[in-house]
């Protein structure tokens, strides 16, 4: 890239991780603006950025890309999901996700200024199957598989048309940008533990949910850890998904296309780490015991409480993926345990005292 000064576009901007990005983006020098896109109206947090233009649009709608083409972006740095399926409503969500980001990568591969696009993926594209195993740890060689759980499903999908189009334009002989997918473990860390209203395991776990009446009955379930035999998660701290951002926009990457696993290397956590971490006993469930749950909470709450059919499986079942290509270009300051164990990074300030960890955690230099 030949830009002295960089245009940065960020969808979902006005999510957990794209205010996150968009924060830090605007700090760097090289950094001129930070164009932040998303359905939602600007969030106070960004209203305080300097160097920021908010497009408050659907990227599955027309006219947020003459609005974008003038600020000449030279990278695209995709974020945004509906993550939380619409009940009755598969469709809505199809656009918004789907449709949205094939609207998304049309614009990236026609506009010249475009030199760099991250794509944002999950690790759920590798499928929670029960022949899944504590032992086998996924690699980015591996594809994605089919998967009843809408959440995987379109995300894989979205992945086959990024590379689609990726090979047809150099099929064609034409220039393509920089393509980056990142699949990323779940993401915590203080802000999204704390600083977030946000609905996951570790808020239901650590008691952080609002105290409407189906959450009352949450936190009831979760006096205790249930967990099944081969429950096991990776996690990967906030402050290294920003890191890793980082390195991707400004670091000296040369590759045309590459797909990375988003998490740290070294131990994940088991149902007795996760139990440990959150001070309560661990309760091991059958797999169809979750699956009977999950039912009934995305039917009476009509998917107020994310129980998505398939969803279940992704308690029940393990996904374990290899961060040894991930390593290689940036090193994780935190391991799964001390992602979601300690507080401190970034965002430890912005905590009340009574929650911040007395000692923070000794970590190494990236």
């Amino acid at each position: 890239m030949n830009k002295t000064t960089r245009v940065i576009l960020v969808t979902g901007a006005a999510g957990y991780v794209g205010e996150m990005l968009c924060a830090r983006l605007v700090k760097r020098a090289e950094v001129e603006l930070v164009i932040a896109l998303d359905k939602s109206p600007q969030t106070d947090f960004l209203r305080q950025l300097p160097k920021l233009v908010y497009v408050e649009h659907n990227l599955a709608e027309v006219g947020w890309e003459g609005v974008v083409r003038q600020h000449n972006p030279d990278t695209i740095i995709h974020a945004a999901w509906e993550i939380r399926p619409y009940y009755g409503q598969p469709a809505k969500g199809w656009l918004l996700n789907v449709e949205g980001s094939r609207a998304l990568f049309n614009f990236a591969f026609c506009e010249p200024t475009i030199k760099k696009l991250i794509h944002f993926s999950t690790a759920a594209v590798y499928g929670a199957r029960q022949d899944n195993s504590l032992t086998h740890y996924f690699t980015e060689d591996e594809p994605g598989r089919d998967d009843s759980y809408i959440y995987a499903k379109e995300k894989k999908v979205v992945e086959e048309l990024l590379l689609e189009q990726y090979n047809k334009t150099l099929a064609a002989d034409l220039p393509a940008p920089q393509i980056t997918v990142f699949r990323p473990a779940a993401i915590t860390g203080p802000r999204g533990r704390y600083l977030r209203s946000r609905f996951g395991l570790q808020s239901a776990l650590r008691g952080n949910l609002d105290n409407s009446p189906w959450y009352k009955v949450v936190k009831l379930l979760t006096k205790v850890v249930p967990v099944t035999p081969l429950w096991v998660r990776q996690f990967i701290h906030e402050d290294d998904v920003v890191g890793i951002m980082e390195h991707l926009c400004f670091g000296a990457v040369t590759w045309s296309y590459e797909v990375f696993n988003g998490t740290p290397t070294g131990k994940p956590v088991y149902g007795r780490d996760m139990a440990r971490a959150v001070d309560k006993h661990r309760l091991v469930i059958h797999p169809y015991l979750v699956k009977c749950i999950f039912w009934i909470f995305w039917h009476l709450t009509k998917g107020k409480i994310s129980t998505s059919p398939g969803s279940w499986r992704f308690y029940a079942y393990p996904i374990l993926m290899s961060g040894e290509k991930l390593a290689r270009e940036y090193r994780c300051r935190y391991e799964s345990i001390t992602a979601i164990t300690y507080t401190d990074g970034e965002y430890q300030a912005a905590l009340p005292p009574e929650d911040r960890d007395p000692a923070p955690l000794t970590k190494p230099e990236v």
